[in-house]
């Protein structure tokens, strides 16, 4: 959108798609319009804007873990657990839990343990 926008001068949506790609924390590639998740020197993690207790806790979400569960794994509560499950779904822009385990094993977050 990026690109097409810049392509045609229409400023007005070219500054809008900037303005998404900067919440969203996608930076823009040299190429407009080619948003760049990962790259040589780019972690995708870090680009979705996770912090460390959020990856482990998308790491477990991924894995089908329930609230109750990761709380115990990381020794927190519940409710804490279920904060950074809400955190997740906002960084990555998703609606729930599976969106949120199918973006992780898409992007190929974390290695996967039957391998």
């Amino acid at each position: 959108a990026h690109a097409l926008a810049a392509g045609l001068g229409a400023r007005p949506l070219a500054e809008e798609t900037e303005q998404l790609a900067a919440r969203a924390r996608i930076a823009l590639d040299a190429d407009p319009g080619r948003a760049a998740l990962t790259g040589p020197d780019t972690d995708p993690v870090r680009a979705l804007g996770l912090t460390p207790r959020e990856q482990d806790v998308l790491r477990l979400v991924a894995a089908g873990h329930t609230n109750r569960r990761i709380a115990e794994e990381l020794y927190i509560s519940p409710k804490t657990a279920s904060v950074h499950v809400s955190n997740i779904l906002g960084k990555l822009g998703v609606s729930g839990r599976t969106e949120a385990a199918a973006t992780a094993h898409r992007l190929r977050l974390f290695s996967d343990p039957a391998a």
